[in-house]
């Protein structure tokens, strides 16, 4: 990697400290910490081989790192026993640990943002409004995606993969996930809105 700036080097140790702590001492078994960490470790993975290519704005690699630690906590504890979700629980009476709900709008807020980059440097699209239009859709399909995968994997191994789905008995558990990652995107694409119109008012 070429001239890489303190912050994204600081951003990486960080994430990768963050990767060690994760998997020592799992909760659950380690079938589920990889199923739930793989998504933070094959995106660090492609980030790393596309940086001198493709590099990224540093507040996005901030918050895909974010995010990546979100994803590692939940895998480190298996989402249903993290302990915020149960901070979250006494302080909100919910009841269930929804942790992971955390993870499914961040599901949305990191991917609609990181289309919006991908869509203005790779594509002749330029108009606002289908340019979000698009990082909603693209971010909802990742989430409409990732319940597939959990459904094949309940399917494939029924026991060993409860903790990986974490429906805690909850029956609207995958629409409701789908439901935070749209309340995710839409927030990102209003804030990504707000803040480029600032900045063409202050050029």
């Amino acid at each position: 990697m070429k001239n890489v700036p303190k912050s994204h080097l600081v951003l990486l140790v960080l994430v990768s400290l963050t990767i060690l702590w994760s998997a020592v001492g799992v909760v659950d078994t380690y079938l589920t910490w990889v199923l739930e960490a793989a998504p933070a470790l094959v995106g660090l993975l492609v980030l790393l081989l596309t940086y001198n290519k493709f590099r990224m704005p540093t507040y996005l690699y901030a918050l895909m790192a974010f995010h990546m630690a979100v994803l590692l906590v939940g895998a480190h504890y298996s989402y249903a026993k993290v302990p915020l979700g149960f901070w979250m629980e006494d302080w909100f009476g919910f009841t269930r640990n929804n942790y992971d709900k955390i993870g499914h709008f961040m599901q949305g807020f990191t991917p609609a943002l990181l289309t919006i980059e991908l869509l203005r440097r790779t594509t002749p699209l330029r108009t606002t409004g289908w340019t979000v239009f698009l990082a909603i859709c693209v971010a909802e399909a990742i989430s409409a995606l990732y319940e597939i995968i959990e459904w094949l994997a309940s399917l494939s191994n029924p026991t060993d993969t409860e903790a990986f789905l974490g429906t805690q008995g909850y029956i609207w558990d995958t629409q409701s996930d789908m439901f935070m990652c749209l309340i995710g995107a839409t927030l990102a694409v209003i804030l990504w809105v707000i803040f480029r119109r600032k900045d063409a008012v202050g050029q």
